[in-house]
């Protein structure tokens, strides 16, 4: 199953696997998208929801507005019967906001990178490609194992193998795999 959208914490635990940024950089990154980027013919706009929340809660419109950019762009077979939601783990979130998302699917990264500095256009994807992955069916997998005990000299040993293969994207196919 995809993990959910992302939290304060979360956010900076995965720019710090996939992209490298520490802690304030991840935050500094993510205040500007928020604030706001000079787009033509637009202003100022403002790219990600507020980034400082323990919430993985979405907004009904922009879960209605995500299933269908995924059937338009990954096949209605990637979307699940019903939306997903996620709860807080955390018993003390503060969940006064919604989780860290894009504000607009209408500014997809492709085409906002060229506005964007290399970090920005980073973290972008990032958070839109968690966003889009959330509400995605699940991967799914064939599994193998194989277990085998052998026995030489009064000793007996034991091996064990396995191995899975990727038979349906799902989430994957935008997200790739997560740490959690």
């Amino acid at each position: 199953n995809p993990a959910a959208p992302f939290t304060t914490s979360t956010l900076q635990q995965e720019a710090s696997r996939k992209l490298g940024f520490n802690t304030q950089r991840t935050m500094r990154v993510a205040q500007k998208l928020y604030e706001g980027i000079e787009l033509p013919g637009e202003g100022n706009v403002g790219l990600i929801s507020y980034m400082r929340t323990d919430s993985v809660t979405l907004a009904d419109t922009a879960v209605a507005e995500i299933r269908d950019l995924i059937a338009e762009r990954y096949g209605s077979n990637n979307v699940p019967d019903a939306p997903r939601t996620f709860k807080n783990k955390s018993k003390n979130a503060q969940e006064a906001h919604e989780a860290i998302r894009p504000t607009s699917l209408d500014l997809p990264p492709e085409a906002v990178s060229k506005y964007l500095k290399d970090p920005q256009r980073k973290l972008y994807k990032l958070i839109w490609d968690r966003f889009v992955a959330s509400q995605m069916t699940p991967a799914v997998f064939d599994q193998t194992g194989v277990e085998i005990e052998a026995k030489a000299d009064g000793h007996s040993y034991g091996l064990r193998a396995s191995g899975s293969v990727l038979k349906v994207p799902g989430w994957r196919a935008v997200y790739g795999a997560t740490a959690e």
